[in-house]
């Protein structure tokens, strides 16, 4: 990054700049989304874009995903290159039935006959003190339909790259902004060029855990493993980036060195992406393994009120106790027999009904 072509910019400032330099660069690109033009979007990220470039390419539409993502299916057929927003996390499921019947497939489907270069903006996360359907974290369906390409960018140089990136794609881009982050602030380097979504990076260098996470908590692992370093304990952080693909080969030879793993990720538990990675490394690392891979989630409830989302949503203690764990040292689950039966479905002491 040259001093001259670096600015300071927050998160959403960076995105911002990838989306005025997408519109610049292409007159085949265009915006669509609620809210996203006059008012420049609920978190303005579009801010500006329309008195820039004009209504036909930054299009305020109604408040119909399904309708807006179908659109960009046609737009997509005649040429086009659709950015489209969803306004937050929880307002992608009526869109759902498009993007992963339509969106996702289209190309295979037409022998690669039709692209279908959509870019699917979506806030995603909690930490800003919002209800359900604002504080989702739906990566994981995503990443388990083929046809679709899932990123999620950390920092606003990352955000800036990756959104450039994912609109000059052919393939359809989920881009998951981790909105608590939009008010981060770094040099970006908007000369920067394009660079490929696929690898991931290693956010600091360590030899005890590997720490795998991506997207809002690549900060809070960073954290982590400054606090763990004041413990004694070395952990090699990496920054995905891409979720699907996943760079499983940058992962392998971190845990081959540490033969540890710990994955941290805001979604639940059950189904999520920690759970691809946990068993891919085990196929794939077993012998180099110390330690059964750990994770350290969401838990496997819908999304909280906000005055309960900092016991749901990973932070810095619950994110070293899964380090503790995988390092054999003491730890919030030493408690817990590792031996005893499962409690059975519909017994009295069965407390997955919420009481």
């Amino acid at each position: 990054m040259t001093g001259t072509a670096a600015e300071n910019l927050t998160f959403g400032k960076a995105i911002n700049a990838g989306l005025r330099a997408a519109l610049a660069d292409d007159p085949a690109v265009l915006l669509m989304g609620e809210d996203i033009g006059k008012l420049g979007g609920v978190f303005r990220i579009t801010d500006g874009l329309q008195e820039e470039f004009g209504e036909d390419r930054v299009v305020d539409t109604p408040l119909a995903e399904s309708g807006i993502m179908g659109t960009a299916v046609g737009l997509a057929y005649r040429g086009y290159r659709p950015v489209v927003e969803i306004q937050f996390d929880g307002f992608v499921y009526p869109s759902f039935d498009q993007i992963v019947s339509q969106v996702a497939k289209l190309f295979h489907r037409t022998h690669g006959a039709v692209n279908m270069p959509i870019t699917i903006r979506i806030p995603f996360g909690g930490g800003i003190g919002s209800p359900e359907h604002h504080s989702e974290s739906p990566e994981a369906y995503f990443v388990h339909t083929a046809g679709l390409r899932v990123v999620s960018p950390s920092t606003p140089q990352e955000g800036y790259d990756l959104i450039r990136a994912a609109v000059a794609s052919n393939d359809p881009v989920v881009y998951l902004e981790p909105k608590r982050r939009y008010h981060d602030k770094a040099p970006v380097d908007l000369t920067a060029p394009l660079r490929p979504m696929g690898p991931a990076a290693l956010a600091t260098e360590g030899s005890d855990v590997t720490l795998v996470t991506y997207g809002p908590l690549v900060k809070t692992c960073l954290q982590a493993a400054e606090a763990a370093a004041a413990e004694g304990a070395s952990l090699e952080v990496i920054n995905l980036r891409s979720l699907s693909p996943i760079d499983f080969g940058l992962i392998e030879s971190s845990v081959r060195k540490t033969g540890r793993l710990v994955i941290a990720h805001e979604a639940s538990r059950t189904g999520g992406l920690g759970a691809e990675i946990a068993a891919t490394v085990t196929e794939r690392c077993f012998h180099w393994l110390e330690h059964p891979p750990v994770r350290v989630t969401g838990f496997d409830i819908p999304y909280p009120p906000a005055k309960l989302e900092h016991h749901h949503v990973p932070d810095l203690d619950r994110i070293l106790d899964g380090v503790d764990r995988a390092l054999g040292r003491p730890n919030s689950l030493d408690s817990l027999d590792p031996f005893a039966s499962p409690v059975p479905l519909g017994s009295a002491s069965d407390h997955t009904s919420g009481a």
